[in-house]
């Protein structure tokens, strides 16, 4: 949602409208109103346009759709946002649909990226969290390279910055638990430890939602008959995918470690819970023979054994004592004490 690093359009364009941008094919770069684009799509030449859009209005997209002739359900689409990552040919366009991640306040927020692929026009939406576009942007035009790739390599570029914002991600959920595993191995039960464990399991879970159909999303643009993508963009969306396969990979690994993170704190507080319980045990049973021993002299009888005798008591203490004594010998050695 970074839309202040982006430069300010041409005013005739509604603020939804991050960039309305001209690429000719003298390498000329143009600022443009929704409405001329219609006149520069009729000039001759490889020329293309490049719109991007964050959560637009229906009236922009309607003007947008009647521009570029744009399929009704690929529009509908767009307005709902709530999308699986997929792409889908409609006539001589193409329709993706990719999710976004980014952190804000310490949490991921995910948004959608819907892009309108044709001979010479790019249409980009954002919808929810998404970074902004603008440093793609400027990377391409400062190298001189988008006259001459055309649309399509906008669009590889579009998809690497989407799956290349993913990977800092996985790369603080690492560092994280790397430093929570002192804390799971603590001598101390800490509720927090659990509870922070769980949700960077729950964060994985819900950016494997989103990376996992974005790898098939692209495997199917890279084998999509169209004429849009040719062979060099072909070769940087294989880049592309490689790259969400290396993050999907990673979410699969640091899962896998969260459980196992989890089942290990479980088992350890099982097990000190055990220890405590066999501690109390202990010490039960030292306190009980000296309780039965004694309780038998504090029973009302006048021919108690031994109650007569002059070194009665001083021998009772003693065998009270030596009985203490060995309990708490076989219990040392038995690790319960």
């Amino acid at each position: 949602m970074d839309n202040d690093s982006v430069p300010a359009v041409t005013s005739a364009n509604p603020a939804c409208v991050i960039n309305c941008t001209w690429y000719g094919e003298d390498g000329i770069v143009r600022q443009l109103p929704l409405d001329a684009i219609g006149d520069k799509l009729q000039d001759p030449g490889k020329g293309f346009v490049w719109v991007g859009l964050y959560e637009p209005d229906d009236a922009v997209l309607e003007q947008l759709q009647a521009e570029f002739s744009l399929h009704d359900l690929a529009i509908e689409d767009t307005r709902k946002a709530h999308q699986r990552p997929k792409v889908e040919t409609y006539g001589d366009s193409l329709f993706v649909v990719v999710h976004t991640a980014q952190v804000v306040d310490e949490r991921i927020r995910y948004g959608e990226t819907h892009a309108f692929l044709g001979a010479r026009y790019l249409v980009t939406v954002r919808h929810g969290a998404s970074l902004s576009y603008a440093p793609v942007r400027m990377r391409l035009e400062r190298e001189h390279v988008l006259p001459a790739m055309g649309p399509a390599f906008c669009l590889y570029a579009v998809l690497d910055a989407v799956v290349d914002n993913y990977l800092p991600i996985t790369d603080s959920f690492r560092d994280t638990l790397d430093s929570l595993e002192k804390d799971i191995f603590a001598e101390n039960y800490r509720r927090r430890t659990v509870i922070r464990l769980y949700d960077l399991k729950r964060e994985l879970n819900k950016m494997r939602l989103a990376v996992s159909p974005l790898q098939d999303a692209l495997a199917h643009l890279q084998r999509n008959p169209a004429q849009l993508l040719d062979d060099e963009s072909r070769l940087y969306l294989r880049d592309v995918q490689d790259h969400a396969a290396r993050v999907n990979d990673a979410i699969d690994t640091l899962r896998e470690m969260l459980g196992t993170a989890l089942s290990v704190n479980l088992s350890l507080v099982t097990l000190a819970q055990g220890e405590t319980v066999k501690r109390l045990g202990a010490w039960a049973a030292l306190l009980a023979a000296p309780t039965l021993i004694t309780s038998w002299y504090g029973m009302n009888f006048a021919d108690m054994p031994e109650l007569a005798g002059r070194f009665a008591y001083p021998l009772l203490i003693l065998i009270v004592g030596a009985v203490c004594a060995v309990l708490y010998r076989l219990f040392k050695r038995s690790g319960w004490l």
